[in-house]
């Protein structure tokens, strides 16, 4: 049996990310002489601990090492399995990231390779949208609220703050999505 794939990978740890309530986000294998790596990224609404990793990270073992010792699964000379979050670089590009990650602070690139900077409200009740606020000009005194399909093709990657939000946007950012956008139609 060859290799496994991402995919199968994925089919087969999905199951047990899910008894943990995490996703698997990104499932990447660097084949690398004797030892191969597999990496994992999991994440959740309330954020993995190092502890819950660990243990999600066993039970993912001892998978693998059955389904190899079965034949269902073939490592070749071994692998080394890493378990993690996905990091404050993965794109946001399913509703569950947006969500996850509402009341940050978050740089869009267009197609084009422009950048702005928002602060993440809401999603629309059917998750096709997101709330975005933001001072005008930056760091201008005029906020202004907009919104941004999930499914568009802006690169979206969240930004790590030192400081704590403007309070204004901090309060936007938490109104539900609807609220959010009466606030745009009073900004036209």
């Amino acid at each position: 049996m060859a290799f496994p794939s991402s995919e199968e990978l994925q089919t087969l740890i999905t199951p047990v990310a899910s008894q943990y309530n995490m996703d698997v986000e990104r499932i990447k294998i660097t084949k690398a002489g004797k030892k191969s790596v597999v990496a994992i990224a999991l994440d959740s609404d309330s954020r993995p601990t190092l502890d819950e990793l660990e243990e999600v990270s066993n039970e993912i073992s001892a998978l693998f090492d059955e389904h190899e010792e079965r034949g269902e699964l073939n490592f070749g000379a071994g692998y080394s399995l890493e378990v993690t979050t996905p990091g404050i670089d993965h794109p946001l590009t399913l509703p569950r990231h947006w969500r996850r990650n509402r009341g940050r602070l978050v740089t869009l690139t267009d197609d084009n390779g422009n950048k702005t900077q928002w602060r993440i409200g809401a999603l629309s009740d059917d998750e096709q949208e997101v709330a975005l606020i933001s001072h005008e000009p930056k760091g201008g005194k005029n906020l202004r609220v907009d919104s941004v399909r999930v499914s568009d093709s802006v690169r979206a990657v969240v930004e790590i703050e030192f400081s704590n939000p403007p309070a204004t946007e901090a309060e936007i950012a938490e109104e539900p999505f609807e609220e959010a956008m009466k606030r745009r139609e009073d900004n036209k």
